[in-house]
């Protein structure tokens, strides 16, 4: 089969399954000899941030001389994006040849009861660990898909594990209350392990305490063991102080927005646990990861004037946090091109945007079943009182939002991964790839 052929079978398997266990993947995992016994990794989980994270731990390794691999999810313009070794994503005729690989196992256990049916990400998961073995990786890090406890990437024993921060997401499989949802991601806290957390939510803190306690590991949490100071910001990036939990450190991110130092620490504060299991990450290598790292659709500036941002935030918190970074934004007037997906807690995202946007364009993404009608997104604008219209087509509406734009205000783009990626390419020209 061809990449096209091959991705499309991919994205013909079930996302969701009626029990979430770990036994599918552990059933394409044998097979393939267990390959995430191969490298040593380190495990991200969080409501926001994760991926963000991921990037700069990935980041600041790889400045360290490792060879280092990083799962995320979703991508947002090809499939390729979600198996990344040392900035290079995955070759294509590598997924071709690993789903060729994995297809059979799959079909094998297709026919086994629901239990051990492998689903979408299980394979992709067995995927990323099998490519990271064969081009061996020093470290993978590994961004949670969903949850924690039950996800695909939870076979692996890290040497640190970071939760970001927790708060309500997919209640209909992780739980209806942020502890509930807490538990489900301290999953991935393992016995004589060490956690790093960004919650700044006592209660869910609590929680995590408890559990490394239970589990004889070590907890440190960006705002008491480690800590930051904003020192400038600009469309360039920010500059931040970090006390460390082995050094104090003077650094530069590309990455916008105040909700980017909550992360920056916490990957710091990541990368120094490792000394616990004997790797030691110089102070040099922490700043020029933490520079160099690129993690796209997040606060992504495209052009200046107009001003046009990129920002995927896909959820309530995401979007509280862009509406924060936004007043830090110099602009006249801004104009937002919206799509969320019917899931979301739409008029929760539209209050916060509705704060700082004085025009709405609304769309819709082009991933099928997944993008709220836009009459919907349409009905909170206007209850909000906003000046709103309809257009069909990303490329159309980020169109008519530059149309109204002059050259002092901005265009902000955002609600859903699917809508960044497909906005990007108007700047980038790159291929999609099967979402």
């Amino acid at each position: 089969m061809n990449y096209d052929e091959a991705v499309e079978w991919l994205f013909s398997i079930r996302r969701l399954g009626a029990e979430r266990t770990l036994e599918p993947v552990y059933g394409l995992l044998k097979p393939l000899g267990d390959p995430y016994k191969s490298f040593k990794s380190i495990h991200v989980t969080g409501t926001n941030g994760k991926g963000s994270t991921s990037a700069m731990i990935a980041s600041i390794l790889r400045a360290a001389g490792y060879k280092v691999g990083l799962f995320t999810s979703p991508h947002l313009m090809e499939f390729t994006e979600r198996i990344v070794v040392d900035g290079e994503q995955i070759p294509r005729a590598d997924v071709v040849r690993l789903i060729e690989l994995l297809r059979p196992i799959v079909e094998e256990l297709h026919r086994e009861p629901e239990p051990v049916r492998p689903l979408f990400f299980d394979i992709v998961t067995a995927m990323a660990f099998k490519y990271f073995e064969e081009v061996g990786v020093d470290f993978a890090v590994l961004e949670v898909g969903m949850g924690g406890r039950l996800d695909a990437t939870n076979v692996v024993q890290p040497l640190v594990s970071v939760i970001t921060n927790v708060s309500l997401e997919h209640t209909e499989v992780l739980g209806n209350t942020v502890l509930e949802i807490a538990r489900e991601k301290g999953g991935i806290i393992k016995p004589g392990g060490v956690l790093v957390t960004a919650t700044q939510d006592d209660e869910v803190y609590a929680l995590f305490k408890e559990i490394c306690g239970r589990l004889g590991s070590r907890i440190f949490r960006v705002g008491k063991e480690i800590t930051f100071r904003k020192v400038r910001s600009s469309l360039e990036g920010q500059s931040l102080s970090i006390k460390g939990l082995r050094g104090s450190y003077d650094l530069f991110t590309p990455l916008l927005g105040d909700h980017q130092l909550l992360n920056a620490s916490a990957a710091v504060g990541a990368v120094e646990a490792l000394s616990f299991s004997g790797v030691d990450v110089p102070a040099e290598a922490i700043a020029r990861g933490l520079r160099e790292v690129r993690w796209p659709g997040r606060l992504e500036v495209m052009q200046r004037r107009p001003l046009v941002v990129l920002d995927s935030a896909k959820d309530v918190e995401a979007m509280r946090a862009l509406k924060e970074a936004v007043k830090n934004f110099s602009h006249k007037k801004l104009i937002a091109v919206v799509s969320i997906s019917s899931d979301k807690n739409i008029p929760l995202m539209i209050g916060y945007l509705t704060e700082v946007t004085d025009r709405f364009i609304v769309t819709t993404h082009s991933v099928m079943g997944r993008a709220a009608g836009p009459s919907v997104i349409v009905d909170e604008v206007t209850r909000h009182g906003k000046p709103c219209e309809v257009v069909s087509g990303v490329d159309e509406a980020v169109d008519r939002a530059l149309s109204l734009a002059g050259e002092d205000d901005m265009v902000l783009v955002t609600g859903s991964v699917f809508l960044v990626g497909e906005a990007r390419r108007r700047w980038l020209g790159k291929p999609v790839g099967a979402q």
